[in-house]
C-alpha cells in the first residue's frame, strides 16, 4: 500500500513539474515567413524572437492557459490564446496582417532579414547597411516581380554594375567601377577561375538573393587574382530549407518559343522539426529572335538542414546546372574601327554554322556548420566546392576581305571555326569565430577572426581554323560546315593554385555617434603551371570610420587595398622579380534611412588607383624589350547614388545613378586619359511597382527604365598593343548609349493562384554589348512572356 501511495505521489509530482516546448511559425497573409518577430507571454517578462525563417521556440512552459503577444514592425500586433497541456512539444502557426502605416522593403533586400550567406562576402554578422563597404542585396521578390532570368537582368537594378560582354551570348560577364569581368561567386565560391572574367551562366530559379559588394574585397576574398577583382564581386545565393511546408509550381511561355517550367518545394522531415529539406528546379527550351539559334537547360537545387540541437545547425546544399545553346557570332562594323557603323543585321540572318554549340555543365556543393558557443560568440565553418565544364564549338568572324586593288570590303569577312574545352575545379574551406556586441568597458566590439583555404585547378584545350570561307553579311550564307577542316596546332593550358588567408576584423562602437572598423588579411598563394611555380604573399589592411551625427544618418569613410600577384617571369632590367601589383581604394559616403526605414538613400564616392603596375618596357620602335618596370597609374573614380524603399504604403521604388571616370594614366601601353574598354561614364536605373488596394486588390503594376551610356569598344593603344583587334594609335569608336523600358503586371486570384505578364524592351530600342570587335551582340528586341503560378 505504501508503495502504491509513493508511486501515485511521484506521478503527481512529475505532472506538476511537467514542462512543454512550444514551437511556432509566423507568416503574413501570403503565407510568407516573417523574420525576427517578437513573441511575448502577456503579463510576464518571458519572450523570444523568431529566426530568419519566422520560426520561434519557447522552452520550459508549464501546463496552463497563456496569452501570447506576437508583433513585428510593419504588422498589426496579435494576441493568441493557447493551452499548454502535458505533451512534450506543441506547435502553432500565427498569421499577421500588414499595418497600413508601415511596411517592409523587400524588393531591394528585406531590411529586417539577415541575407543568407552574406558572411561569405563580409565575414561579419552585420546587416548590409551597417557595413562600411558598398553592398546591395537583390531579393528573390524583386527577381520574381521583374521575371529576371539572367544575372544581368537582376543586377541592372544596382547602379554602376553593367554587362561587360556576352561572348556570343554564351556567358554573362559583369563589370563594376570600370573594371572588366568582376568575379561571380555562387554560395561564396568561384565557379570560373579565368582571370579575365569571361563570366558564367546560371539559373534564377534557385536564387534566394544576389549580393553585390562593390570595390576592393581583399579582406574577405583574398588577393585580386582577377583583372576585375578591385571592382567588386557578385555572389549568387541559392535557396535553403524552411521549417514549414510550402512551395510553388509555375509555367512560363514567351516570345521566340520560350517554354519554362519551375518548381520549389520545402518543409520539415521530422515531427520535432529538427530536419528540413528544400528542392527547386527548372526545365526550359527557347529559340531566339535570330533564326537558327535555340537553347535548352536543366537545373536542380536540393538542400537539407539539420538542427543538431538548439545551438548547432548543419546545412547541406547542391546546385546542378546544364545549358546547351547555339552561340550567336553577332554582327560586324562596316568601317574602320575608329567609326561606329555597326550593321543592323536582319533577324533572319545568322552568320554561324548549323552545328555551332556551346555546352555548360556546372555543379556546386556546400556544407555549412554554425555553432553558438555563448550568447555572444559563435563558430562558423563552411566548405564550398564548384565544378565547371565548358565545351564550345562555333564560327568566328575574322579579317575584312579586300578587293583586287587591296581596298577593304567591310561587308565581307573571313569566317573561321574553333573548338575549345575548359574544366574548372574550385573550392573554399573557411572557419570563423564571430563575436557580436562584446563589451570591454564602455566599448562594444563586433569582430571576426578566421582563415580560409582556397584551391583552383583548371585546364583548357583549343583548336581553330582561321579561314573556312568568306561570307557577305548582306546576303544569306551557307550554314553547312565543311567536313575537311584543317585545324591548326592544338593549344593546351592549365594551372593549379592554392591560397591560405588569415583574416581579422573588429568593429568598435564608442557611442551612438562613433564607430570604427579595423581589419587585415595576410594571404599566401602558390600557382603551378607547366613551366613555372610562382609563390607570393600579401598583407592587406582595412581602416574605416562611421559617424552618426543624426539618427538614421551614417557618414562613412574607408581605406583598403588589394594585391595582384604577377608571374615570376616579369623581371626588371636587372633580372629581379617585380612582385605584386597593388590597388588602393578610398571610399566615402552617406547611408541614410527615412520614414521609419521605409526609404533609404545612399551616396558613395570611390577612388581606386593602381600605382604599382608591372609595365612592359618598349624600345623606340614599340618593340618589347622583354623586361618590365614598376610605375604607372590606372585610376577609377566616381559616385554612386541609390534611393530605394516605399514612397507610399503600396508603392515600391528603386532608383540609382553612377558616374565612372576610368582612365589609363602614366601607362606605357595606352594613351594617357583613355578609358578601359566597355566602360560607360553614366548608368541610370529606376524601377517602381504599385499594388492596388480595395476594389483592385491583388493587382500590381511595375515598370523599369535602364540606361547604359556610350563606351569604347576597345582599348586605345599608344603604339605597342596590337592584339584583339586593337589598331595602334587609332582611337576606338564608342558603342552608342541605349535605354530600355520593361513593364510587368501581376494579379493574385487567391492564396494559391497568380498570373504575371512581362513586356521587356517596350519601345523596341536596340543596343549592343561588344567584346572588342570579336563579338558584337545586340540586345533582345521587344518580347513578351506570361507566367502562371500555383502556390501551396
Amino acid at each position: 500500500m505504501n508503495n502504491k501511495l509513493f508511486f501515485l505521489f511521484a506521478l503527481l509530482v512529475q505532472f506538476s513539474f511537467a514542462q512543454t516546448k512550444l514551437e511556432g511559425h509566423i507568416v503574413n497573409e501570403n503565407n510568407e515567413d516573417i523574420p525576427f518577430a517578437t513573441v511575448l507571454v502577456k503579463n510576464t517578462s518571458r519572450g523570444v524572437s523568431a529566426d530568419a525563417n519566422g520560426v520561434f521556440v519557447m522552452n520550459a512552459l508549464e501546463p496552463g492557459n497563456y496569452t501570447l503577444v506576437i508583433s513585428s514592425i510593419g504588422y498589426k500586433k496579435v494576441e493568441k490564446q493557447i493551452l499548454i497541456d502535458t505533451k512534450s512539444q506543441q506547435f502553432i502557426e500565427v498569421q499577421l496582417t500588414k499595418d497600413g502605416s508601415i511596411d517592409e522593403v523587400e524588393v531591394f533586400g528585406n531590411r529586417f532579414k539577415h541575407p543568407d550567406k552574406i558572411e561569405a562576402l563580409t565575414r561579419l554578422p552585420l546587416e548590409p547597411y551597417e557595413q562600411i563597404q558598398s553592398i546591395s542585396i537583390i531579393s528573390d521578390k524583386l527577381i520574381t516581380q521583374q521575371g529576371n532570368l539572367t544575372i544581368s537582368d537582376a543586377t541592372k537594378n544596382v547602379p554602376g554594375v553593367y554587362t561587360f560582354a556576352t561572348y556570343g551570348n554564351k556567358r554573362e560577364s559583369m563589370s563594376s567601377r570600370g573594371f572588366r569581368g568582376i568575379p561571380i561567386l555562387k554560395n561564396g565560391v568561384r565557379v570560373h577561375s579565368d582571370f579575365r572574367g569571361t563570366g558564367i551562366l546560371t539559373d534564377m530559379q534557385g536564387v534566394d538573393n544576389i549580393q553585390v559588394l562593390k570595390g576592393a574585397a581583399s579582406i574577405t576574398q583574398g588577393v585580386a587574382t582577377d583583372l576585375g577583382s578591385p571592382g567588386g564581386v557578385i555572389n549568387i545565393v541559392t535557396k535553403t530549407p524552411k521549417y514549414y511546408y510550402g512551395g510553388n509550381v509555375s509555367l512560363r511561355a514567351g516570345s521566340f518559343g520560350q517554354a519554362r517550367t519551375t518548381f520549389d518545394v520545402f518543409g520539415p522531415l521530422t515531427k520535432n522539426e529538427n530536419l528540413a529539406f528544400r528542392i527547386d528546379g527548372a526545365l526550359e527550351r527557347a529559340d531566339s529572335y535570330r533564326n537558327g539559334i535555340s537553347s535548352d537547360r536543366f537545373y536542380i537545387n536540393p538542400s537539407l538542414e539539420w538542427k543538431v540541437d538548439d545551438k548547432t545547425t548543419v546545412t547541406f546544399e547542391m546546385d546542378y546546372f546544364e545549358d546547351s545553346r547555339t552561340p550567336d557570332v553577332g554582327t560586324v562594323n562596316l568601317s574602320e574601327d575608329d567609326e561606329n557603323n555597326i550593321y543592323d543585321l536582319p533577324e533572319d540572318q545568322f552568320l554561324g554554322f548549323e552545328n555551332d554549340k556551346s555546352l555548360t555543365t556546372n555543379s556546386t556543393y556546400a556544407i555549412r556548420f554554425n555553432r553558438e558557443l555563448t550568447d555572444k560568440l559563435s563558430l562558423k565553418a563552411a566548405f564550398y566546392k564548384s565544378k565547371l565544364d565548358l565545351d564550345d564549338k562555333g564560327a568566328s568572324l575574322g579579317s575584312v576581305v579586300s578587293d583586287d586593288l587591296g581596298d577593304p570590303i567591310y561587308n565581307q569577312r573571313a569566317r573561321g571555326y574553333a573548338v575549345s574545352t575548359r574544366s574548372d575545379d574550385n573550392s573554399v574551406l573557411q572557419f570563423d569565430v564571430i563575436g557580436d556586441d562584446l563589451k570591454t568597458g564602455s566599448l562594444s566590439h563586433t569582430f571576426q577572426v578566421g582563415f580560409d583555404y582556397r584551391t583552383s585547378d583548371y585546364s583548357t584545350f583549343s583548336q581553330s581554323v582561321s579561314t573556312v570561307d568568306s561570307i557577305d553579311v548582306f546576303t544569306n550564307n551557307t550554314h553547312t560546315l565543311p567536313s575537311n577542316l584543317a585545324f591548326g596546332d592544338a593549344s593546351v593550358a592549365g594551372a593549379k593554385s592554392k591560397a591560405l588567408g588569415f583574416v581579422a576584423q573588429d568593429v568598435v562602437t564608442f557611442n551612438k555617434y562613433l564607430k570604427t572598423f579595423f581589419g587585415f588579411r595576410y594571404s599566401k598563394t602558390q600557382t603551378i603551371t607547366a613551366t613555372e611555380t610562382t609563390e607570393s604573399d600579401a598583407f592587406n589592411p582595412l581602416f574605416g570610420v562611421i559617424v552618426t551625427p543624426l539618427k538614421n544618418v551614417n557618414v562613412f569613410a574607408s581605406y583598403t587595398n588589394s594585391s595582384y600577384p604577377r608571374t615570376a617571369t616579369r623581371l626588371d632590367v636587372n633580372g629581379e622579380e617585380l612582385g605584386n601589383e597593388r590597388y588602393d581604394q578610398l571610399e566615402a559616403g552617406i547611408k541614410t534611412n527615412w520614414l521609419d526605414s521605409r526609404l533609404r538613400f545612399n551616396f558613395t564616392f570611390f577612388k581606386i588607383n593602381n600605382k604599382d603596375i608591372n609595365l612592359p618596357v618598349y624600345d623606340e620602335n614599340w618593340v618589347e624589350t622583354g623586361y618590365y618596370q614598376k610605375g604607372g597609374n590606372d585610376e577609377r573614380k566616381g559616385v554612386e547614388v541609390e534611393l530605394s524603399g516605399r514612397i507610399l504604403d503600396n508603392l515600391e521604388v528603386i532608383t540609382g545613378y553612377s558616374y565612372i571616370d576610368a582612365q589609363y594614366k602614366e601607362h606605357t601601353s595606352y594613351v594617357y586619359g583613355s578609358a578601359p574598354l566597355n566602360t560607360p561614364k553614366h548608368t541610370f536605373n529606376v524601377y517602381a511597382n504599385y499594388s492596388f488596394k480595395k476594389q483592385l486588390e491583388g493587382l500590381s503594376l511595375g515598370a523599369g527604365v535602364y540606361y547604359t551610356g556610350e563606351r569604347p569598344i576597345n582599348d586605345w593603344s599608344s603604339g605597342a598593343v596590337t592584339h584583339e583587334g586593337i589598331v595602334p594609335n587609332q582611337e576606338p569608336f564608342y558603342v552608342d548609349a541605349y535605354t530600355q523600358v520593361n513593364a510587368q503586371a501581376s494579379y493574385r486570384f487567391n492564396k494559391h493562384w497568380s498570373a504575371r505578364l512581362l513586356v521587356n524592351n517596350v519601345f523596341n530600342k536596340i543596343g549592343y554589348n561588344a567584346y572588342r570587335t570579336t563579338y558584337i551582340n545586340q540586345t533582345d528586341p521587344r518580347n513578351f512572356a506570361g507566367v502562371l503560378t500555383y502556390n501551396f
